[in-house]
């Protein structure tokens, strides 16, 4: 079995290489007589114009790698769970080595090192950072006492995370809920619907309500969207799917509850429901206001081959390695003991993540390049014949997008798509924006790759023992079922 994969995986690289090196280098930009390859033109037109390459015309090959480590993470764990579980690290690297050759190959080094410092410096450091922060100090705070996981209980804990979703990011709210939610209801055999249900509700859905909940609408905060906005508009669609996926939950969860041979110990004087690790919940404003920090416009830090690093960036970063440390100084061994606190699951989404984070260039790059390219069908789906928007077109086209992509920049296509004048959007095509957003946020929980913190979620429980579906199963079992039919409530209702 592990050979069979290698060798599709390898011929899977071999096709796109020979197909594509060549391919690659036809794909030019005409300026009167001259021909001349994008990277090329770019850099020596000026040598301050970064060498960016025009997807316009590019197969849809190039998708390979991309598409390569998706079907790893969905296949391998499934079909080879003990050779994923140790080499899952050697997997990620080989579709960036593949991806990195080729597109080296087709678009020359210095194309090849912008998209490469790009990639790391502006999006996946600062994103791993975070992650990190956050992981390390919700792994500092305990939930103790007898806390039994009723389908009440349960349903309660969803929202509360919900509700703080917005108010301190999906990242932070699924970081600090999930563990207190599994300790809860470790007595349980059934709880992998609870674990996709805190996937559903708190690490997607409950962050729809202001900027700092989820990416995307932050984004169209520093666009020019009113912080209100998000708040008032928001509103409907995510109350709706909020008390929809919780009387689902509370119908299944009490399904399951009345399964259980076991119960939890009643034990006369039990202990009391406490929080230990009170300093690490101070920490998590400090967190947030890292975040808030990249917003700032305080200049550039530094160029490098033509990737200007904000000077915001490098202090979110610092930030929030410096909260990192303070929470590992500040804690105490006995209460990340008593979570069962390990470095695997922020290990092996560094791992994955960094190599999706470099193949889904092309992918975005396409999107980007509008209705001239390989994904002109999707961006012309979102308008009429007389080029009037249809808000529930750009419900699911960002929607469904975003559920393999990352919802930030396939937000910001569709933002720009829509006209990008945010007193525009938000006024006389408020609809549209609604529906871009919507679809970003909501949408999210189709997969576990939708929103950064479905997959960290899922590796938490993984490593308490809960054994998560694969990424298709996911999808087949809990996403198509139970989502898919409350989105289309939400088109029918608000779009």
């Amino acid at each position: 079995m592990k050979k069979l994969f290698m060798i599709i995986n390898l011929l899977a690289a071999i096709l796109l290489m020979s197909s594509q090196m060549t391919y690659a280098k036809s794909n030019i930009t005409h300026q009167g007589s001259e021909t001349v390859s994008t990277a090329e033109k770019d850099t020596h037109d000026s040598g301050h114009h970064a060498p960016h390459i025009d997807a316009r015309n590019l197969s849809l090959l190039w998708v390979i790698p991309f598409l390569g480590i998706l079907l790893s993470i969905a296949l391998f764990p499934l079909l080879a769970p003990h050779f994923w579980h140790h080499h899952y690290g050697k997997i990620s690297l080989f579709w960036w080595i593949i991806f990195m050759i080729v597109f080296t190959s087709g678009f020359g080094i210095s194309t090849s090192a912008f998209y490469f410092f790009e990639v790391y410096l502006l999006e996946f450091i600062p994103f791993i950072t975070l992650l990190l922060a956050l992981f390390t100090v919700a792994g500092g705070i305990q939930i103790k006492g007898d806390l039994a996981g009723t389908p009440k209980v349960n349903t309660v804990m969803l929202l509360i995370g919900g509700s703080l979703a917005s108010l301190m990011g999906t990242t932070g709210a699924a970081m600090v809920l999930i563990r207190p939610i599994l300790k809860a209801n470790e007595w349980r055999k059934d709880r992998v619907h609870i674990v996709v249900f805190v996937i559903f509700i708190v690490a997607n859905v409950g962050g729809g309500l202001t900027p700092i909940g989820d990416p995307p609408l932050f984004l169209g905060f520093l666009k020019g969207i009113d912080f209100f906005w998000t708040v008032k508009y928001m509103l409907g669609p995510v109350a709706f799917v909020t008390a929809v996926l919780l009387v689902i939950f509370f119908i299944i969860d009490t399904y399951h509850y009345s399964r259980e041979k076991n119960r939890p110990e009643q034990r006369e004087g039990g202990e009391k429901l406490s929080i230990a690790g009170i300093p690490n919940i101070l920490l998590i404003p400090c967190v947030i206001g890292a975040v808030l920090v990249s917003s700032m416009d305080m200049g550039t830090a530094f160029t490098l081959h033509y990737v200007k690093v904000p000077l915001a960036s490098v202090l979110q970063v610092t930030l929030l390695l410096l909260i990192t440390l303070v929470s590992l100084k500040i804690t105490a061994k006995s209460i990340r003991r008593g979570n069962g606190f390990s470095w695997e699951p922020i290990n092996e989404v560094a791992k994955l993540f960094a190599t999706i984070f470099m193949t889904m260039v092309i992918p975005i790059e396409m999107l980007k390049s509008g209705t001239e390219g390989p994904m002109g069908m999707v961006i012309k789906s979102v308008a009429d014949s007389s080029g009037n928007f249809i808000n529930a077109n750009f419900f699911w086209a960002t929607g469904i997008l975003s559920s393999f992509l990352d919802n930030a920049p396939t937000y910001i296509v569709f933002f720009n798509t829509a006209g990008g004048n945010p007193a525009d959007l938000m006024g006389v095509h408020a609809g549209t924006l609604l529906a871009i957003s919507a679809g970003a946020v909501l949408m999210g929980a189709n997969t576990y790759i939708g929103n950064a913190p479905n997959f960290m979620t899922k590796a938490i429980a993984e490593e308490n023992g809960v054994p998560m579906p694969s990424f298709f199963g996911y999808m087949i079992k809990y996403s198509i079922p139970v989502l898919i039919p409350v989105f289309i409530a939400v088109t029918l209702i608000f779009f």
